[in-house]
């Protein structure tokens, strides 16, 4: 579903790769955790599948289309296939829940209708049933400002399931919550991939969230991948290599 060939990414003004000559394939009915510490390039490396940020060298394909190379308007129709989910949510908190979970369909739309918000009955029905889905119905027209974290994390996975994607992406989507509520996010999240069949990759700091529920874990340092398999195989050493600290008892 998605091939990275040698992708390398370089900021402007720095002299190393925040992503060195990365090469993966992903298919559908994976669910990938990504491991490392803060600057490893976890973020640049779900920035790049989706578009945000383009390789410095090397391509990346989806569905043996090669979507590296597409200007704004061609990444637009692309990244409707990839619903996001963000760790600081990036949600309009003076709207309502169903207002942003309605945003999502903004990249099948034209610009006026978005504008104005005008949205057909089958949008707002699809909007009514992934609010459901997410246990929100009782809080669709309450503002996301009003919300918890776990219910603002609900409606950002609500938004980005709206647009039927294929490919659920997360970028830290639990780092800013307790560690209950992290556990039933991942839980709902498992849940959604596996009813779905998305292909789902996920980047997160908790080991143990990881192991539970990831079919495949990746870690990178300094931009490289250095391990690649499954929960099981990621061992002690392992986790010493990707954060050079000492293991936490419940590891």
């Amino acid at each position: 579903m998605i091939d990275i060939k040698k992708v390398s990414v370089r900021y402007r003004g720095t002299t190393e790769d925040a992503l060195s000559d990365i090469n993966l394939s992903f298919k559908k009915g994976d669910f990938i955790c990504i491991l490392g510490k803060s600057g490893a390039g976890k973020s640049t490396f779900i920035r790049t599948i989706n578009g945000l940020q383009t390789p410095t060298i090397g391509e990346i394909h989806l569905d043996g289309l090669q979507i590296s190379n597409k200007n704004e308007k061609q990444l637009r129709i692309v990244r409707r296939e990839m619903g996001m989910v963000f760790q600081h949510f990036n949600l309009i908190p003076r709207l309502t829940v169903i207002q942003n979970v309605l945003t999502g369909k903004f990249g099948y739309r034209n610009n006026f209708k978005s504008l104005i918000g005008w949205f057909t009955p089958g949008e707002l029905e699809h909007a009514e049933r992934v609010i459901s889905d997410m246990g929100l119905s009782k809080l669709r027209d309450r503002r996301v400002e009003h919300l918890s974290g776990g219910q603002k994390q609900r409606v950002g996975i609500a938004r980005a399931l709206i647009q039927q994607p294929k490919i659920l992406l997360g970028d830290e989507p639990v780092a800013s919550l307790d560690p209950g509520t992290s556990n039933e996010i991942f839980a709902l999240l498992k849940e959604l991939h596996n009813r779905l069949e998305l292909l789902t990759i996920i980047n997160v700091h908790d080991i143990d969230l990881a192991k539970r529920y990831a079919t495949r874990i990746l870690s990178l340092k300094d931009g490289e991948i250095i391990f690649d398999g499954s929960p099981d195989e990621f061992t002690e050493d392992d986790y010493q290599k990707t954060y050079h600290s000492t293991k936490p008892s419940h590891v």
